[in-house]
């Protein structure tokens, strides 16, 4: 696995050059003595490995900017994908604060020719706006959910998608989570459409770090919610990472369909395939011990596999206790 010993390791990304694998990561120095203390100062690190077990810390790859920046207060999950003349862009969510004190959250990118060194683009590229993404001032949640861009190749070769955490302005609460999007032709200029989901009684109130994959020829979404985020219910699962298949890598996807793939002691389930085999593999941060207290670091690969409907992922959930 992953981890740093003096610092909190979560949310992270990958990306394979052709001949290395790159981990991006979010961490925070543990001398902030509370977990929940790290999302606010939260810098984007990055790994290498040619094994996907055995990792190499390199220099970072972004920290926040100097204010007034909208990434002036943490820089948070993203993920990297290159362009076609190969440059390579990692899109991030930048993290500021409003004068209430409530966390605003918008989307930016940097690239770079080598993925070592990066430059950001100067501002960002989208914001939750209406009439589709709740905001702020709805002060029907804890923040303005718009982050962890995961952007994809459209399949019909028309420009590029991103699938953002966004919460819709009506429905439920606690069920308001929905698969945001966005369409680009050049990954520069950014168009806001319409979510892939819709708000549900039996939803989630954030869908959290999306990642959408044709997996043996079954597109399945990837995203995580933890059961106090959730619908009534949705009470009781102690899902952590969660899946749903669809027809498309477009969807449109039913969040009401969405089964745990992991349970609550890892969070931030991602799927890489594997470069030598093609094996699929899924990757989680450590969330929770036994005694419910954080614990952070990237765990290693565990092969995933369809059983009927469902993928399944060895080692995804903790063994049952013997009574």
């Amino acid at each position: 696995m992953f981890d740093l010993p003096g610092s909190w390791v979560w949310d992270y990304w990958f990306a394979d050059d052709g001949e290395t694998y790159h981990l991006f990561f979010l961490y925070a120095s543990r001398a902030l003595h509370d977990p929940d203390a790290r999302h606010y100062r939260a810098s984007i690190g990055h790994a290498v490995s040619t094994d996907l077990v055995e990792w190499t810390q390199v220099a970072d790859a972004l920290v926040r900017s100097d204010a007034p920046a909208f990434d002036d207060l943490a820089t948070w999950t993203g993920s990297v994908i290159r362009h076609p003349d190969g440059t390579w862009f990692l899109f991030y969510t930048g993290s500021s604060l409003a004068e209430n004190g409530k966390n605003i959250q918008r989307i930016g990118y940097a690239t770079s020719r080598d993925l070592l060194t990066w430059t950001k683009s100067g501002g960002p590229v989208l914001e939750a706006t209406g009439p589709w993404y709740e905001k702020l001032d709805s002060d029907a949640w804890h923040d303005e959910a718009f982050r962890d861009p995961w952007v994809f190749a459209d399949p019909e070769r028309n420009g590029w998608h991103m699938l953002i955490t966004a919460r819709a302005p009506e429905g439920p609460v606690d069920g308001r989570g929905v698969v945001g999007h966005a369409w680009s032709a050049d990954l520069r200029d950014w168009e806001l459409r319409e979510p892939l989901s819709v708000p549900s009684d039996d939803g989630f109130g954030q869908l959290e770090v999306f990642q959408v994959e044709v997996v043996d020829g079954r597109p399945v979404l990837l995203f995580s919610c933890l059961e106090g985020q959730a619908t009534p219910a949705r009470r009781g699962s102690r899902g952590g990472t969660w899946a749903v298949t669809a027809d498309s890598v477009l969807g449109p996807f039913d969040i009401s369909a969405a089964y745990p793939l992991t349970d609550d002691s890892l969070y931030v389930g991602r799927l890489l395939r594997r470069r030598e085999d093609g094996q699929w593999l899924l990757f989680a941060f450590r969330h929770a011990d036994d005694e419910g207290r954080f614990v952070g670091g990237v765990t290693d690969p565990m092969p995933v596999a369809w059983h009927g409907d469902r993928l399944v992922a060895k080692g995804a959930t903790r063994p049952e206790r013997s009574s």
